[in-house]
């Protein structure tokens, strides 16, 4: 034995014999400051939750920081922001933000008709009822209708106009409809400002830019949500069909794995084949006629790529690539066939596997409902993060030039400061909620704590589950006999080691992957930001860090997984078992590209087929062209909304079930490497591969000498008769 290691340095423990279960802890100083950063996870949104206040993104806020529409509040009864001069809005955006330099006020109602103030105040000397009408807009508490109207306009006593509006993400927004062509606000195409001014509705357009897409967008989504209600249960049964033929897609893998792949390649080699040929049926059609010998480089660049066709060059060029590209893919598949066999053996063996390990499929419901406690403790602490503070008031101006304007305020002083003598016009208008503390002002770290944190949390989950599947699938491996030997509830044992002896090493590698990710979010953000720069450089550098990290993730992500496959099977440390993975994968470099592409083709493929599959039936369903139960199908506004959700949530649901099968595939392969250098078929170190490994192979079992001699003990008294 001790030879043996002497020349075979590279190989581990010779004594293997398959997942160890005599294991202790591994990583524990990660697996504490793990624990300690979910305890302190927990203080934050605990914090956050003493001082946000979720209201504050629910309701919208007027220009005093009270909230519209709470209830137990002045405005319980208005649930609505009204704005005083919605031409002040640039756009939506600023609207909807609350940064509109202009007074903001909640109501019951928006105002249904155009009016000014002047003319109120005019009418009301005949009639109350105009001041009734109007004073709901007012500030609350003024009721002085005889108030001059420089005076009502300079304190912003009351809005200098109302126009027509209807309420849309509780805002009063002009109610714009558009007639023969035409854009109209209440049947009228002008109005006045309150200014002596007479103003066109396209003004209001253009202060309220892409409100009417907005709208048009809501009903839009009312229909939707219609849709949704009457199809739900033909979207549940579409659902549960696409995971019956997942299910079936996999077990069905065992005996149509090679006859899939090597269909597929025969049918990419004859269509290459054709394109040879016929880029050579147009080589020589082209050949002799006039102007079609001009090379490529003549003519130079041409928007119009049809120009190229007319070329013999073009078909050429296209015929000797295709050839090229031919005599590669038969190439590799001479000289790789065994590899490919060896890849095909394993589809088939993980197809095996998970039929005797049925609840592995289902393991990733437990994935995706700690997902979901993940992604809901990190929205609802963002949120609560966000909302903290107190009501900050800036100066909101008008001219462009006030010195003023962004400024901290307070509104109780302000009419008394000398801003609004400095800057006619401007108001102190609630901007956000902050504060001075120190608390305030680390929020935006604590958000990015949130972020980081959530993001390993979110990656631990995922190195759990693929931990625990790998050491559920290793047990079937090096289970002598299969499924006599495969002990009980491999699953639920692997689960109980991932989660005893290995929670820091998981902990460690999804760390490492969390800070790449969060690095890669960071860049991300700067470059949204830097778009309009005109630095080239820098545009350039930021490209190739996001390259960089987009690599480097990907690695990371591909290394972990198999040193996860490793910890389930060795117990070692992340380290250890990420450097053994790393050097098994190197000695077998071409079995692992060949497999690695193989089993994305297949499970491409399959997600394809399922998703394509339950997509052409759902069209069918949903547009009645099935008689036997076209008079079930619901009444819809819009039919792709039930059938993208249905392909959509297919290849999602073929996605979980494969990302299972790939676990497998991997594990079985690490399996099948280790089990190529730890034996040798004999009686001490026998193949633990399956019979079909071993035939491609030409590797054998030897059978022990007892066994041997118990056969002869059998066949002498047979001899003797």
């Amino acid at each position: 034995m001790r030879e043996l290691q002497g020349r075979e340095p590279h190989k581990f423990d010779p004594t293997f014999r398959g997942p160890v279960h005599n294991r202790g802890c591994t990583d524990v100083l990660c697996c504490v400051i793990f624990v300690i950063v979910i305890l302190g996870y927990i203080v934050l949104g605990t914090v956050a939750w003493m001082h946000g206040d979720p209201r504050k993104v629910v309701y919208p806020t007027d220009s005093y920081g009270q909230f519209c529409g709470q209830q137990g509040t002045p405005n319980a009864n208005k649930a609505i922001l009204f704005y005083f001069n919605i031409l002040q809005c640039a756009n939506p955006t600023v609207l909807i933000n609350l940064q509109c330099p202009t007074t903001q006020l909640c109501v019951s109602k928006c105002p249904d008709r155009f009016a000014t103030y002047i003319d109120m105040q005019y009418n009301y000397r005949r009639n109350k009822s105009y001041w009734d009408y109007y004073k709901q807009f007012c500030k609350p508490g003024f009721n002085n209708p005889d108030k001059p109207v420089s005076q009502v306009l300079r304190d912003e006593d009351c809005p200098s106009m109302i126009v027509p509006s209807r309420p849309f993400l509780q805002r009063c927004f002009p109610d714009f409809i558009t007639r023969n062509g035409t854009l109209t606000v209440a049947n009228k195409t002008n109005f006045k400002d309150g200014h002596g001014k007479v103003r066109s509705v396209v003004d209001l357009r253009d202060a309220a830019n892409g409100i009417t897409s907005l709208l048009d967008a809501k009903e839009v989504g009312v229909k939707i949500f219609e849709d949704y209600a009457s199809s739900w249960f033909w979207i549940l049964i579409g659902l549960v069909i696409s995971m019956l033929v997942s299910l079936i897609f996999i077990l069905l893998l065992r005996f149509t794995a090679g006859v899939l792949f090597w269909m597929v390649i025969f049918g990419v080699i004859v269509a290459v084949g054709y394109g040879i040929w016929h880029c050579y049926w147009e080589y020589s059609t082209l050949k002799g006629k006039p102007d079609s010998d001009i090379t490529i480089s003549d003519i130079g660049f041409q928007t119009d790529f049809r120009v190229y066709l007319q070329l013999s060059q073009t078909w050429l060029i296209f015929m000797i690539s295709l050839a090229v590209i031919e005599a590669i893919i038969i190439i590799v598949l001479i000289f790789l066939r065994s590899r490919v066999r060896i890849a095909i053996a394993l589809l088939k063996e993980g197809s095996k596997a998970i039929g005797c390990i049925m609840s592995t499929l289902f393991y990733p419901i437990i994935t995706f409902l700690l997902l979901a406690l993940c992604i809901a403790y990190w929205a609802v602490t963002a949120v609560f993060l966000a909302s903290s503070g107190e009501a900050v008031y800036k100066v909101m101006s008008t001219l462009p030039d006030c010195k003023y304007t962004n400024l901290t305020c307070d509104p109780e002083t302000f009419s008394q400061s000398n801003v609004t003598k400095l800057c006619p016009g401007s108001q102190c208008t609630f901007a956000f909620y902050g504060g001075e503390s120190l608390y305030h002002r680390y929020i935006f770290v604590l958000q990015l704590c949130n972020l980081l944190v959530f993001l390993w949390l979110v990656n631990f989950t995922i190195a759990l589950g693929q931990c625990t599947l790998a050491g559920a699938f290793a047990s079937y491996y090096w289970a002598l006999r299969k499924p006599e030997d495969i002990p009980p509830c491999p699953l639920a044992s692997s689960f109980g080691r991932a989660l005893r002896y290995h929670t820091g090493s998981l902990a460690f590698g999804a760390l490492i992957l969390s800070i790449v990710q969060f690095i890669r979010i960071i860049l991300e953000y700067l470059d949204h930001k830097l778009k309009g720069a005109h630095n080239a450089f820098t545009r350039f550098l930021l490209c190739c860090l996001k390259c960089c990290f987009w690599c480097l993730e990907h690695f990371i992500k591909f290394m972990n997984r198999n040193a996860y496959i490793m910890i389930s099977i060795y117990g070692k440390n992340f380290c250890a078992s990420a450097r053994d993975a790393f050097f098994l994968l190197m000695r077998n470099v071409m079995r692992v590209a060949v497999l690695d592409k193989v089993t994305d083709f297949l499970l491409f493929l399959g997600k394809l087929l399922i998703s394509g599959s339950v997509g052409v039936l759902a069209f069918f369903f949903f547009t009645r062209q099935i008689p036997v139960i076209q008079e079930e199908v619901p009444s819809l506004n819009y039919y792709w909304v039930p059938l993208l959700t249905v392909i959509f949530g297919s290849y999602m649901i073929a996605h979980g079930f494969f990302n299972v099968y790939a676990m497998c595939v991997d594990t079985l392969f690490l399996c099948f490497l280790l089990d190529l250098e730890k034996n040798d078929g004999s009686a001490t170190r026998p193949y633990y591969m399956a019979s079909s490994l071993r035939a491609i192979l030409n590797k054998k079992n030897k059978r022990p000498e007892e066994k041997k001699k118990r056969r002869k003990k059998k066949e002498q008294p047979n001899k003797r008769h």
